[in-house]
């Protein structure tokens, strides 16, 4: 099966060609022309072929960037310009959604089936080269063979690529990303955004240093807190640290290297009982989860603090005794449960003598949410 073929496989049977020429007459299909009232703004990039005028091929390829998968797909089907830019499509964003499968119709077998064949002619007919932004998502299809998923990650990610995405649905084991992928230098250096799912990342602290990483996000990933350490020490430049579900982080230590960690986001992270964070600049911080140790340095540029906690009778107490002093310069605390029985508001959050509040807390707004669920947000008065 040829190239054009294979790419097929991702448009729509009998989509209609657009075809535009100046004088409305019809045109071949793999040329992309502009109006008569364009010519002017662009007659210095464009290239004029009798009666048609043809967009440089650099112009073709912004274009073709701008597009959604599917779409580029279905452009390079009938576009020899597309399609020479569809081998270094910079934004490669695939999930069963993108890629046009309809999972209602089908059984879990053939939409695995459908999403592998599609992945592979998609992955078999790019260069490798030029890939910015990488988006995989692999859900309903479970348990996907590993070598069908290192293999599409070893083509995709490549040196220059910015923004990686990958979450591998599995009801079983948990697939396990390969470090070798990013032990290239050009490669860790490039990588802004590096978001995991649903896999283990056990190789993090051998990765070595990600010069341009700003921003990282680990939602129900296997890896320890020491492993997690050992990456956060090599990433200097992370702006931004999620994690979600992380269950086999006991303790969290981040290391005062991280000059530039601004938001610190933890959700789930059933077993974690200790937070030691030595970034110095943090502002925001939010938790759900049972209270527990919590050390944030100094502290000094913490603004904000969430604290989410359901079914825990004195998360309301604990907040709002905890978080001003371990926070001293905090302006905004955000609490919310969905089990406080009682609440003392003058106990809980009114402090005549608190030397960080400088007198009295403000609440404001108190609403209630559903029948049990509180959420406050509690302001200190200057």
């Amino acid at each position: 099966m040829g190239i054009l073929e294979q790419m097929k496989a991702l448009s729509a049977e009998g989509q209609p060609q657009v075809q535009i020429t100046r004088d409305g007459s019809n045109c071949s299909a793999s040329q992309i022309m502009v109006s008569p009232s364009l010519e002017g703004d662009i007659s210095h990039c464009v290239e004029t072929m009798g009666s048609q005028v043809q967009l440089p091929e650099d112009i073709l390829h912004q274009i073709h960037a701008l597009m959604p998968l599917r779409d580029a797909a279905q452009a390079a089907c009938v576009s020899r310009g597309f399609l020479r830019s569809w081998r270094c499509f910079p934004n490669l964003i695939i999930s069963v959604g993108s890629l046009g499968i309809n999972e209602n119709t089908s059984n879990d077998d053939e939409i695995k089936r459908d999403f592998i064949c599609r992945v592979d002619h998609i992955m078999q007919n790019h260069s490798s080269m030029g890939v910015k932004r990488f988006v995989m998502e692999t859900y309903p299809c479970s348990n996907l063979q590993p070598s069908y998923v290192d293999r599409w990650l070893q083509c995709a990610i490549t040196p220059g690529i910015k923004e990686i995405y990958l979450s591998v649905f599995s009801c079983g084991i948990k697939y396990n990303f390969p470090g070798l992928l990013l032990f290239s230098r050009e490669i860790r250096s490039s990588i802004q955004t590096f978001v995991l799912g649903d896999c283990s990342f056990h190789c993090a602290a051998q990765v070595g240093y990600m010069s341009s990483l700003t921003n990282l996000e680990l939602h129900s990933v296997h890896i320890t807190g020491e492993e997690l350490y050992g990456f956060l020490s090599n990433s200097c430049a992370v702006e931004q640290l999620r994690l979600t579900n992380c269950n086999d982080i006991i303790c969290l230590k981040i290391p005062c290297l991280l000059q530039k960690l601004d938001i610190l986001h933890l959700v789930g992270c059933s077993k974690l009982e200790m937070i030691d964070s030595n970034a110095p600049n943090l502002s925001t911080f939010f938790f759900a989860g049972r209270p527990i140790h919590i050390l944030l340095g100094e502290a000094l540029q913490v603004r904000k603090i969430s604290f989410f906690r359901d079914f825990s009778p004195d998360a309301l107490y604990y907040a709002s005794t905890k978080f001003p002093f371990i926070a001293p310069n905090l302006q905004t605390l955000v609490l919310s449960t969905s089990d406080e029985s009682t609440i003392n508001l003058r106990g809980t959050f009114i402090s005549s003598d608190s030397q960080y509040t400088k007198g009295v807390w403000q609440i404001h707004p108190a609403q209630v949410l559903g029948d049990s669920g509180l959420y406050i947000k509690v302001f200190p008065r200057l």
